[in-house]
């Protein structure tokens, strides 16, 4: 008698397999994006700039390189790359070549040093620091 119903079971799934929406995903969704996507998405800001909310860019992962972020970043924030200094990772790693780039992953947050220039059209972005530079006379003076 146990096989009959065991039977039952296997065609009454089967049924409600084939009953179900085709429109709907066959297996549940996660909350977590989807990591493994075709792009890289970052968040990337001009260092000391009086807009410090940061945007999103994204880069092909086939692509990745410091030459395709600097274009991409450059393009979205409206600076010439030419007046980059340097590109770095929050909170403080610098990002020098194409295996620092490779690296990183969605949404981390990256910051553009821009050289300091008299030209009014760069220096918009970069609000005037209140540091004043020190300098001493003993660290000078000593030998290794």
């Amino acid at each position: 008698m146990e096989e009959p119903k065991q039977g039952i079971r296997e065609k009454q799934a089967g049924q409600s397999q084939q009953g179900m929406n085709p429109h709907l995903p066959a297996e549940p969704h996660d909350s977590k994006p989807d990591t493994t996507g075709l792009e890289l998405v970052l968040k990337v800001r001009i260092q000391d700039s009086r807009e410090n909310d940061f945007i999103e860019i994204e880069l092909h992962r086939q692509e990745l390189s410091y030459q395709s972020l600097l274009q991409v970043s450059c393009s979205e924030l409206g600076v010439p790359p030419e007046q980059v200094e340097k590109m770095r990772k929050l909170p403080n790693t610098v990002l020098r070549k194409d295996k620092d780039i490779q690296r990183l992953q969605d949404f981390q947050e990256i910051e553009l040093l821009l050289v300091k220039s008299g030209n009014p059209e760069w220096t918009q972005h970069t609000s005037p620091r209140t540091e004043t530079p020190c300098y001493n006379s003993n660290a000078a003076k000593m030998t290794y």
